[in-house]
């Protein structure tokens, strides 16, 4: 893990943590998931940046080989879990494909904003978040991934995102790591 620097514009993205998919069984103990991401909510809003809040509220129409074993969402599915504190200058996402960039505005609410910087975190680690931090990077924002306010269905597919695909499109970093370096205590 090298994490060099938080940009004085740098958002934070929380990828669906939302009740219908932390209550599925994951890789990491999500509690500890959602306390980091907690915990970096509370710090970007400390230091009044941009939050993002993400959640999922539908799939790509294309076919695939696995087969997609939701059919629709029960009743609070897509709703934020609580712990994540929503707070009225919070950005909300509603996305309809794995990453939050398509057909949301995100990369225009953020660079309205300023932000050279986006630092994710979220579920899952192979799909919504991979896939969030691959546009980022490809719309010209510096990606910090928290790897350890993340999670995956799957403990592979999880360990390979941080150990191969992430370090070529961003930095990682622990959660305490990011606040040190957020608050300048690094």
């Amino acid at each position: 893990m090298t994490l060099t620097a938080i940009d004085p514009r740098t958002a934070l993205v929380v990828v669906d943590l939302q009740k219908g998919i932390v209550a599925l069984p994951t890789a990491q103990p999500i509690v500890d998931v959602v306390a980091n991401a907690a915990a970096l909510a509370d710090a970007f809003r400390w230091r009044s940046l941009p939050v993002v809040l993400v959640n999922v509220a539908g799939a790509a129409p294309g076919r695939t080989e696995v087969p997609r074993t939701l059919k629709g969402f029960p009743p609070g599915w897509t709703e934020l879990i609580p712990e994540l504190n929503r707070q009225p200058q919070d950005h909300l996402v509603t996305k309809h494909t794995p990453g939050a960039f398509t057909g949301t505005g995100l990369d225009d609410y953020l660079k309205a904003a300023g932000v050279t910087q986006v630092v994710i975190a979220g579920v899952a680690t192979s799909n919504g978040v991979e896939v969030t931090a691959r546009q980022a990077f490809e719309l010209g924002f510096n990606v910090t991934l928290a790897t350890d306010a993340m999670t995956d269905m799957r403990a592979e597919a999880h360990a390979y995102c941080v150990a191969q695909v992430f370090p070529r499109i961003g930095e990682t970093g622990a959660t305490q790591e990011i606040i040190n370096l957020l608050t300048g205590s690094a």
